[in-house]
This record gives C-alpha cells, sequence and structure tokens, in this order.
C-alpha cells in the first residue's frame, strides 16, 4: 500500500535527500521517496499495520534530521447532499498536552476546550482543516491525531475497541485529485513575506557591508560594523547550524557556510566574512525564487481541475463540488465553463476546447449523445450532461493523479545524483580538513593561508546545485509534454523515451483509424441481412473495433433471450448460442480451431468468416484507414535516429503489407496472436544496444502485455479509455501518433540541459577546488560556484518550459 503526504518547510534539495535515505531506514516502510519538486513525501508498506508503527517511527525521525519539517495528507472526503447529515468541521492539534487518552465524542461543532477526561484540548478553526463525524466515536479508546491538516471521514459509529489512529487504509488510498497542485498554488510564485524578509535583512547589512569599507582599517569601529552586518544577515544561518550539530547533524549547507565565515573572521579576512554570507543568503533566495517560479509554471499546465458543478435536482440547478456528484446525474455546463466530470449530452450542441487535455487548439464540435470528457472548456453552448463516472473514475482525476505523481518515479540519473551527494560533501569536507593542517605542517608555513584554503573548499562542498537542478529538468519535462498532451507516468519513462532505439507498432488502433466501416457482406444459401444479423448478434459482446463496425452495421439491440451465451476468443473471435443455433463469427484460425470446411479470402482489408451450426455461411469485409499524420510520425522518428520501426497485427500479410508501403515501414510481422506479439518483442530486446530502449505504441487494451514488457509501454488514443491510462507508461491522450515524435523531441531536450547541468555544475566546482588548493581562488568564487552555479543550473532547467 503507498500513502502520499504533503511536505512543508523543506527548501533545502539536499536535506530532502538526506532526509530520505534516513527515512527508507525504517524496516516498516518497503520504500520511501520525497518529491522535493512536488513537495510530496511517498510512503510504501506492506499492510496498514506496517505503515502504522513506521509513521510513529517517521515522527521521531523528521523532528531529529529536520524539525522544521510537517507533512499532512488530504484524504477523499464526501460532502453532504440532500438527506444526508450534514459536514462537522472539528479541527485539533497533533498532540494535546496532557498524557491521558483523548476520547473524540464530537455532536456537531465540537467547540468545547475540554473532553471527557477533564483536560484541555485545542481546536484550532482552520477552514482547512476538516473531519467529518457522522454520530459518536465510543470506543472509550486512545485517537491519534498525527497530522493536523489530515480530514477524515467517519461514517456511522466506531465501535471498534481499538487504538484509533484516523488512518484508515480506506481514506488514505482515496487522495483527491490535484491536491499537490493546489497546494503548489499556496505559493504564487512571487516574494513571500519571509523573502521578503530576507531580503530586508540583506539590504541592511550591505549597506552596513559598505559603510565599514570607508572606516579606518583595523579599528574596533570597523570590526563592530562588520559584525553587525554578519550577524544580522547570518544569524538564521549560524542558529539552524548549532541546532542541527546538536541534534547530530552535522554535513549541512548550514553548518558549511557558518564554518566557512565565521573561519574568514578568525583568520582576519572580515570582509570576505560578511560579503560570503551576503552572497550566500542572496543566492539562496532567489534560487528559492526560481523554484517556486518552477512549481508554479508546472501547476498552471494542470490547472484543469473543474471547481463547481451544477447539477439538476428538484428542477433546479445547484452548485455543487464535482466530487458530490454522483453516477445518472444531470448536470448543466455553461459556455466557458470547464466539464467537470465525464458523461453523455443530453441536450445542446457546443465546440469543446481540449487543448489542455490533448494539447490540441482546434474545437471538438458535440451534441445529443456524444461522449465528453472532464476538463475539456465549453466554449460556446449550453450543454445537459448526464454524468457517467464518479469524479475520481473521470478523465480529469485521472490525468491529474498521473501528473502529480509522475516525478516521483526517478530517473537513473536522478538516483545516481543523490547517491553522488551522499558522498560527495563528505569527501570534500576531509579534504578541506587535511589541507588546513598537513601541508602547513609539512611545509612549516602559517596555518592561516592554508585554513583559507580549506575553507574554500568547505563552501563549495554543498551539492545542492545538482541536487535541485535535475529534477527540476526532468520534473520541467513532464510538464512540458503534458501540456502538449502527452502523459508521462514518471521521469524514468521520459528518459527512456530519449533513449529510443526502436519504435514498434500495433497496426489497428495505432497507425490506423480503428474506425472500421463494413464495406461488403458475402453470404453462402442465405441471405445477405440474416448473415449480417448472426453476425452482429455474435459481436455483441465484444468491445473490439470489428465487432462495433458489425453491429454498426445492422444497427439492432440485442436480449439476453436471443444471445443465449457468448465467448470471446483472443486472437480469433467469438463463439454463442444465437436462439440456438451455434455462431462462430472471427479470423480463419477460428474456422480451422472448429474444423470448420471454408474458402478463405485473399485480401488486402479484415475478413470475418461465420459459420452457423459448423457450416461455413459466408464472410464479411471490414475497411480501415491509415491516419493522416502516422506517415508524418514514421518520417520524424527516423529523422530522429530511431530508423528500427516495426509494425506488429494480428491481420493478414497482404493488409499488413498495404499499410506498411503507405507509412514506409519496412519491418513487420502479421498475423500475431497476443502472445506472439509478447514473442516478437522480446527478440527486439534481445539485440538492442545495451543503453537502448524499445519502445511499443498500441492501443493499451487489446494490448496490454506488450505494453508490459517493453521499456516503454505507449497508449494510443487515451482519451477516454481507461485501460490505456493504467497500463502504459505514456499516453497519447489525442490519438495522434505524430505526438509520440513530439514526446521523444522534449525527452531528448530535457537529457540535453541535464546532462549541460551536470557538466557544468562539476567542472565549474572542480575548478575552484582546483585553484582554492593551489592558493588561487577566493571565498567569492566558492560562493559563485556553490549557489551562483545552483542559480544559473536552474535557469537552464526551466529553459525547457519554453521548448
Amino acid at each position: 500500500m503507498e500513502r502520499i503526504y504533503f511536505i512543508s518547510g523543506l527548501d533545502c534539495a539536499n536535506c530532502a535527500a538526506k532526509l530520505e535515505r534516513h527515512l527508507r531506514e525504517i524496516t516498516y516502510f518497503d520504500d520511501v521517496i520525497i518529491d522535493f519538486m512536488a513537495q510530496k513525501l511517498i510512503i510504501t508498506a506492506k499492510d496498514i499495520e506496517a505503515f502504522q508503527q513506521g509513521l510513529q517511527e517517521a515522527v521521531q525521525v523528521i523532528a531529529k534530521i529536520e524539525p522544521g519539517v510537517t507533512i499532512a495528507e488530504k484524504a477523499k472526503m464526501k460532502k453532504s447532499r440532500a438527506g444526508q447529515a450534514p459536514i462537522r468541521k472539528v479541527t485539533y492539534d497533533a498532540h494535546c498536552g496532557c498524557d491521558h487518552n483523548h476520547k473524540t465524542k464530537h455532536d456537531n461543532h465540537c467547540n468545547d476546550e475540554h473532553c471527557s477526561c477533564g483536560h484541555e484540548h485545542h481546536h484550532n478553526n482552520h477552514e482547512e482543516h476538516i473531519h467529518h463525524h457522522d454520530g459518536y466515536c465510543s470506543c472509550g479508546h486512545e485517537h491519534h491525531h498525527v497530522h493536523e491538516e489530515h480530514i477524515h471521514q467517519h461514517d456511522g459509529h466506531c465501535h471498534c475497541g481499538q487504538e484509533h489512529y484516523h488512518e484508515h487504509e480506506e481514506l488514505m488510498n482515496n487522495e483527491v485529485s490535484a491536491v499537490a497542485i493546489e497546494h503548489v498554488q499556496k505559493k504564487d510564485g512571487r516574494f513571500t513575506n519571509e523573502m521578503k524578509q530576507g531580503l530586508v535583512k540583506i539590504g541592511i547589512s550591505t549597506v552596513l557591508f559598505f559603510a565599514a569599507l570607508l572606516l579606518d582599517s583595523g579599528s574596533e569601529l570597523q570590526l563592530g560594523v562588520y559584525l553587525l552586518a554578519y550577524f544580522i544577515v547570518g544569524s538564521e544561518v549560524l542558529l539552524r547550524a548549532a541546532k542541527n550539530i546538536l541534534r547530530g547533524q552535522v554535513f549541512d549547507e548550514n553548518f558549511l557556510m557558518s564554518i566557512a565565515t565565521v573561519g574568514a573572521f578568525c583568520i582576519g579576512e572580515y570582509p570576505e566574512g560578511v560579503m560570503v554570507m551576503l552572497l550566500y543568503q542572496l543566492g539562496e533566495l532567489f534560487q528559492n525564487y526560481a523554484v517556486q517560479r518552477s512549481r508554479r509554471s508546472i501547476a498552471e499546465l494542470m490547472d484543469i481541475k473543474p471547481e463547481v458543478a451544477h447539477i439538476k435536482m428538484n428542477g433546479q440547478y445547484i452548485d455543487v463540488e464535482p466530487e458530490e456528484v454522483t453516477v445518472g446525474d444531470i448536470i448543466q455546463v455553461r459556455p466557458g465553463e470547464r466539464i467537470p466530470l465525464d458523461g453523455v449530452v443530453l441536450e445542446g450542441h457546443s465546440a469543446l476546447n481540449t487543448v489542455a487535455l490533448t494539447g490540441e487548439s482546434v474545437p471538438r464540435e458535440v451534441g445529443p449523445r456524444d461522449v465528453v470528457m472532464s476538463g475539456c472548456i465549453n466554449t460556446s453552448g449550453v450543454l445537459l450532461i448526464q454524468v457517467e463516472k464518479e469524479y475520481d473514475d473521470s478523465t480529469v482525476a485521472k490525468i491529474l493523479d498521473l501528473v502529480e505523481n509522475a516525478s516521483s518515479k526517478k530517473a537513473e540519473t536522478e538516483n545516481f545524483i543523490t547517491r553522488f551527494a551522499r558522498f560527495y560533501t563528505p569527501i570534500v569536507v576531509v579534504i578541506a580538513a587535511i589541507l588546513a593542517v598537513v601541508p602547513p605542517m609539512i611545509l612549516h608555513e602559517p596555518f592561516s593561508g592554508w585554513v583559507y584554503r580549506a575553507l574554500v573548499f568547505l563552501v563549495i562542498s554543498c551539492p545542492c546545485a545538482l541536487v535541485i537542478s535535475i529534477p527540476l529538468t526532468f520534473f520541467s519535462g513532464l510538464g512540458v509534454c503534458s501540456r502538449h498532451g502527452v502523459l508521462v507516468k514518471g521521469s524514468n519513462y521520459l528518459e527512456a523515451l530519449a533513449q529510443m532505439e526502436t519504435a514498434v507498432f500495433d497496426k489497428t488502433g495505432t497507425l490506423t483509424q480503428g474506425q472500421f466501416t463494413v464495406s461488403e457482406v458475402h453470404p453462402i444459401f442465405m441471405a445477405e441481412n440474416e448473415l449480417l444479423y448472426y453476425a452482429a448478434c455474435a459481436e455483441s459482446i465484444s468491445n473490439h473495433p470489428i465487432a462495433e463496425a458489425i453491429r454498426k452495421a445492422k444497427q439492432q439491440s440485442f436480449t439476453a433471450d436471443i444471445v443465449q451465451s457468448a465467448e470471446e476468443l483472443a486472437g480469433h473471435g467469438v463463439s454463442a448460442m444465437i436462439e440456438g443455433h451455434h455462431v462462430l463469427a472471427g479470423n480463419y484460425r477460428l474456422m480451422e480451431q472448429y474444423q470448420i470446411d471454408f474458402d478463405r479470402v485473399d485480401a488486402i482489408d479484415t475478413i470475418v468468416y461465420i459459420a452457423i451450426d459448423q457450416v461455413f455461411r459466408g464472410w464479411i469485409r471490414i475497411a480501415d484507414t491509415v491516419k493522416p499524420d502516422a506517415k508524418e510520425m514514421v518520417a520524424q522518428l527516423k529523422t530522429l535516429g530511431v530508423h528500427n520501426i516495426v509494425m506488429l497485427t494480428g491481420d493478414n500479410q497482404n493488409a499488413a503489407e498495404q499499410v506498411a508501403k503507405q507509412l514506409g515501414i519496412t519491418k513487420i510481422f502479421s498475423q500475431l496472436l497476443p502472445g506472439d506479439k509478447v514473442a516478437c518483442l522480446e527478440q527486439l530486446l534481445a539485440i538492442k544496444s545495451p543503453k537502448a530502449t524499445v519502445a511499443f505504441t498500441g492501443d493499451g487494451l487489446n494490448d496490454a502485455p506488450v505494453l508490459a514488457r517493453a521499456d516503454v509501454g505507449i497508449a494510443m488514443g487515451g482519451l477516454g479509455s481507461d485501460a490505456a491510462i493504467e497500463a502504459a507508461d505514456v499516453v497519447i491522450m489525442n490519438d495522434q501518433p505524430s505526438k509520440l515524435a513530439d514526446a521523444v523531441r522534449i525527452a531528448r531536450k530535457t537529457r540535453t540541459i541535464v546532462t549541460q547541468n551536470i557538466v557544468f555544475v562539476l567542472a565549474i566546482k572542480f575548478l575552484v577546488l582546483l585553484l582554492g588548493a593551489l592558493g588561487h581562488a577566493t571565498m567569492w568564487m566558492a560562493v559563485f560556484a556553490d549557489v551562483g552555479v545552483a542559480f544559473l543550473a536552474i535557469l537552464n532547467a526551466v529553459r525547457i518550459m519554453k521548448y
């Protein structure tokens, strides 16, 4: 089981990596990931008991490692509706100061400052703290409100008689989509009050610094002004360093900067001590600002969550939140509003802007009986829509969930940087200590010069430039893909796309429209309409595009008394009992399996053979067309260096060759069953280059085994397809193959920027380290190699947002 928390108060990427490392040591957890950019903590445990035990230990670890960090979760909450109990808003501090068990007996709004145990409870009435209690908790056992911002829903009476953590699995596993985005949007990308206060301190210290330069050199007054300027701008850094040392957390940027600047004062380099702290704080200020702006940019790209739904109740429309609407409700969507839930249009005509979902700016015309997806913008007429899915199952909820969780699946490059950062700082600190002591003892030189060189090392030893910029680059790349209608489920898959060497495609519904039509009905010893009737009855159980084409051609509904039993045979067709007759409808393999004597048709189109009561009764020709941009996609992939392009299909060789010839594909595997496709993919995986990847693109339903086996599984036409969203690593939402080439370009641009930042940051750091060891680098240069390089790397990382 997996649970996701918001994590706040963690503004240092290196500190995030360190905290993640310590939390992973908790034996109750299977895995722990801290997503610094998305401000999330993802915890995986085998069951609820392990999670509860591990969570208590995790709170202690966080309090020790990063006491300023808080975690909170927003769980799913059903709102009140007519005939249901009202919502009660009750909030709790994380801990009550007493040592007694707390009984949570609440009747409507609980605003009594004392509970039944006689000890004071503090209830902070913040709007975001919502607890939904229907009835009373009468178990009389201890209840722990672990996180201050939790939202809990309790339906009915609690009689469990067990200790309560308000961590119930059914709540924790039902996160409201877009929660992380809403959390990020609270930070609007502008300077916060904390930033403004920091800027004022920097301004005052800067004035004092230049004033000190004008005073008599070496005077006590000058030293006093330097010290005043230093403590104004650096007191918080010194205080944090002292607290961390007391907790046994020594090697962080606060300690390194403190020891470097205090050391500068100790050896008489007062101006450098002050200026280094000034530059460090200024760099940190703008670094935090850049990260916030990046988070804000991603949030704006994903700002597709509908705010309200106009639901029809008692003949009039009332405004409710989308989570309140249930299947079957009728909602009204007015011009300019987002469609809040998936459904079918009952009344009205309009044009929908689908750019937020598919990346396409061309409006989509809809009318009665058309299926519409949540997240689209209604641009013109009023629509009445009957809801087909609850909000948590809607398209927009699934998209937001994918985007929110994408950055938690780290690329190999990110994992390498995390491992690198773990060893880099201690190694540099040890070298600095050796540099300060050993050379002057061997060379019989003054310690001050070598101590200065060691201080330069300490300033450079924080790896934040890499730890921030690399995840930020992947984070931004994922956002750009989403803006173009391509959902990539993790940085690891984005990196795999960039390394794609072989592109494998299913034919039907991927390279072709998949919108089949019956082009010819050829009966044998029976009427054409009768043959089509039996075929449509048999295909009534299948959702395959070919089955839909046959049913559409017949235009008749089929009830249980007509279709008495039916079975779909994967890769073959269907077998059904229709009004007492055994009907077979499928490809030539189905006829061979049942030993039907039939005449095989040599055609480039798909042929469905029909047998009734073991007698061959004719065939139906199904036509399909190539997608308009499929040929363009193949050409673009070849331009990008993906020359190994393969098509897999269950169709006959002639049909496969015709499509391949139109698209410029030379490698074809035809007449394949689902298992055969996996075997073909295995062959391609066996001959690929060591670092290259093989991507398979299919419809996400029939090709699930192949999607799962490929290095990168890509679902085509994911808009509204639950199977596609669930099965694939990448989902192309608008059903256009050319988007795959766009995604590969974005992935490679992301990889290029990641490489640039790694080379740039390490080159500057090692250059300044070398110059510092030789005595040619100042601490000002060291500050640039730390926060200056980090700021430039962040600016380079966000370039992908404009790509």
